[in-house]
């Protein structure tokens, strides 16, 4: 029997957030504060202060008022040129321990997977609509949620990009799990936050694709059998346990442990890798699309 987790036949729609982020908002807002008290006693308007540390004036009001989390760079810069005495510096690790404790910070609905996927001995994902979680890159993420309707707060947002990072710490464990990613060539062309988001996401992907066990095809557009025309899904084997699959859509996700079940879905997947470019001929047809804007 195949197991449902926060929707599918269980029939409930999976709630974007009634949570407590308390803890972690909180925490941003503090750190903004004390930048924005700091950047006031230095005599600096946000113009100035951002020009100064090579951000955006937009991104450093997001900053001051807990929207954004301030990356290290951004902290080195503002302790060197608002002579913070040590201040900001120190927070970075805390802003660190505050990224690990966002795992827990996915929807309820998604946490069962997060759990399976932080311990995952191979990994295979089909994806039809978006770039996969763990290939995102941050300014991507961001935009898939800031468009999310109905629309979440800046909270909400940020929690959950910071959510997704965390995910993709998986990618660097070692020994290294086995993954593979095919993407839909709609996806490449699908500009997601706009072109400069987009072109980034792209090169992102070439990084990941050219990196050792970890596999990335593109399924093209002229392909006149697609094995995956049922909708994206994933294939994972956490350590200790049987393969399982896990698909969702709108309002319901699913993961699937009947094994009978996760075969159909081995064979299509497999189907679906053998219909995709090569992992080399994926790679130059990403270059290929960033070199047509």
């Amino acid at each position: 029997m195949a197991e449902v987790q926060g929707g599918g036949d269980s029939g409930d729609v999976r709630p974007e957030l009634e949570e407590d982020l308390s803890e972690v908002s909180d925490f941003l807002k503090a750190i903004g504060k004390q930048i924005k008290l700091l950047r006031e006693r230095a005599g600096l308007t946000q113009k100035e202060f951002a020009k100064q540390v090579g951000y955006t004036e937009s991104l450093i009001g997001a900053v001051e008022q807990g929207k954004r989390t301030p990356q290290r760079e951004l902290l080195e810069a503002s302790e060197r040129i608002l002579d913070a005495g040590g201040l900001l510096i120190v927070t970075s690790d805390d802003i660190e321990s505050a990224k690990a404790k966002a795992r827990v910070r996915h929807p309820e609905w998604f946490r069962g997977y997060a759990k399976l996927e932080a311990k995952a001995e191979d990994l295979h994902d089909w994806s039809l609509w978006d770039v996969p979680g763990l290939l995102q890159t941050e300014a991507h993420a961001r935009a898939v949620y800031e468009m999310r309707q109905p629309l979440l707060s800046e909270e909400t947002i940020e929690i959950r990009v910071m959510a997704r990072m965390a995910r993709q710490e998986v990618l660097t464990k070692w020994p290294r799990a086995m993954f593979s990613w095919v993407i839909d060539e709609s996806v490449l062309r699908r500009p997601m936050g706009g072109w400069d988001v987009h072109a980034a996401q792209l090169r992102h992907l070439i990084e990941v694709g050219s990196t050792r066990g970890m596999v990335v095809q593109v399924m093209p557009l002229d392909r006149t059998e697609h094995a995956g025309m049922g909708g994206p899904f994933i294939l994972i084997t956490p350590k200790g346990q049987s393969q399982m699959g896990y698909i969702e859509v709108q309002t319901s996700s699913r993961l699937i442990t009947d094994q009978s079940e996760v075969r159909i879905l081995n064979a299509r997947y497999s189907t679906l890798r053998s219909q995709a470019h090569t992992p080399p001929e994926s790679l130059k047809l990403i270059e290929k699309i960033l070199g047509e804007r």
